[in-house]
């Protein structure tokens, strides 16, 4: 072969999904052409609503400078289809012809009222696999609520236990993560179907709620509660012991922000705990509270909250005199194990990241620039995963699928067109 080849398709690569889905799932269609799959996002005549959802490129609301859109329907080809219409709904069949995963995040039994339900598409064909992303689910009491990424949180219990103590609770901010996390879910359970039709032969229906998903990553809090009646409260920058009722720190403030240093009890916590207090000493803090304590035999389960501020009131001098990167590189001299809390300006610049090429520069040119994107989330040898492609535009692929490759003319598509189909 002279040469290496250099290998260019990922695993999805003979696979194909429709993407119907609107915020809640569309970071599911962009996992799966991220892993080579030919992902079409199709959305309704003059652009997806979630196309208003900000912030902008350059803070121009426009439906075609969102950076919510660009980030999670990237990897993506896009057309226009009215699946209301008949003859949408009839286009829509003959896409499902060809395509392995459909996502959609409509309303439960939404779909089955349009006939592209599961039982309607798998008539068409019966290796499609079918993933709903939805608030509740497609079944019990709950099932036709509406919902949206602060229920979803406030339901899943990720929302008691976030923020102060002392204030309401909070929703993670930005992007709402019930979204992020059915999107991950659902392309997992994609890929778990996908492996079962490799030996059955037969697709099936897959059925995510937002609401479940966020109970997964409150899992951790269920215990407490199961075991010892706990409901472990919201800690802010703390931690909580709810053997205890202790609070303690593991962000402190400094210069220019925050890092993250827990005191830890074992052998490595003690060798960590003994270098940072000679550290301080040598910065002139006072620490002979510090110095007295036995790091070999400290232990969360028997410290109370009068030790823990006297212990964290020294701490936090000692951080509040220096820079993120001072503390970092005095950290990794005396064996610390203190980190810097990167911002997304930190993380841009970090030097980790660029060296393994996680930043990808994608080429924007309606915008005539280039904008700066998370690479792949793993590196996979044989397979790779890559970011190649932007967000398409509004009906960007309308003629490369309608004409290319559903073989219509382009007089079908005028007509189309005029009566709101695409």
């Amino acid at each position: 072969m002279g040469k290496e080849q250099i290998k260019e398709d990922g695993a999805l690569s003979c696979y194909r999904a429709l993407d119907l889905t609107d915020e809640k799932g569309q970071l599911c269609g962009k996992l799966l052409g991220d892993l080579g799959a030919d992902v079409i996002k199709i959305e309704r005549p003059g652009g997806d609503p979630s196309r208003n959802i900000g912030p902008f490129y350059h803070d121009i609301p426009d439906p075609e400078k969102s950076l919510s859109w660009f980030a999670l329907n990237a990897n993506k080809r896009g057309i226009t289809l009215n699946i209301t219409s008949k003859d949408g709904q009839e286009l829509c069949k003959k896409l499902v012809k060809t395509a392995d995963f459909v996502i959609e995040s409509f309303e439960p039994g939404y779909m089955d009222t349009l006939g592209l339900g599961y039982s309607a598409l798998k008539q068409i064909n019966p290796r499609t696999i079918m993933a709903s992303v939805t608030h509740f689910g497609q079944t019990g009491p709950w099932r036709g609520y509406k919902g949206s990424g602060l229920i979803d949180s406030a339901l899943g219990d990720t929302m008691y236990a976030t923020g102060d103590p002392d204030r309401a609770p909070l929703q993670i901010p930005y992007h709402p993560q019930a979204y992020c996390h059915a999107g991950v879910e659902a392309a997992a359970a994609i890929m778990l179907a996908c492996y079962h039709r490799q030996t059955t032969g037969v697709g099936q229906y897959i059925d995510v709620s937002l609401q479940e998903c966020m109970c997964w990553t409150a899992s951790d809090l269920i215990p407490y509660w199961d075991v010892g009646k706990d409901v472990v409260p919201r800690q802010g920058s703390k931690r909580y012991r709810p053997d205890t009722g202790v609070f303690f720190q593991t962000l402190w403030p400094c210069k220019d922000g925050f890092v993250s240093y827990p005191y830890m009890g074992g052998k490595f916590g003690a060798r960590s705990n003994r270098a940072i207090v000679k550290w301080m000493e040598e910065d002139g803090i006072d620490v002979d509270f510090l110095k007295a304590v036995n790091w070999e035999e400290f232990d969360w389960a028997t410290m109370t909250q009068d030790e823990t501020d006297r212990r964290e009131e020294i701490t936090a001098d000692f951080f509040a005199k220096h820079t993120k990167a001072d503390l970092f590189r005095g950290a990794l001299e005396r064996h610390v194990m203190l980190y810097p809390v990167a911002t997304p300006k930190d993380m841009v610049a970090f030097d980790q990241l660029r060296a393994r090429g996680f930043w990808v520069e994608l080429d924007h040119p309606e915008l005539s620039t280039t904008i700066t994107y998370p690479g792949a989330w793993g590196k996979a040898s044989e397979t790779p995963i890559q970011i190649q492609r932007r967000a398409p535009l509004i009906g960007e692929h309308n003629r490369e699928i309608y004409n290319g490759e559903l073989g219509l003319s382009d007089e079908a598509l005028v007509i189309l067109k005029q009566n709101n189909v695409i």
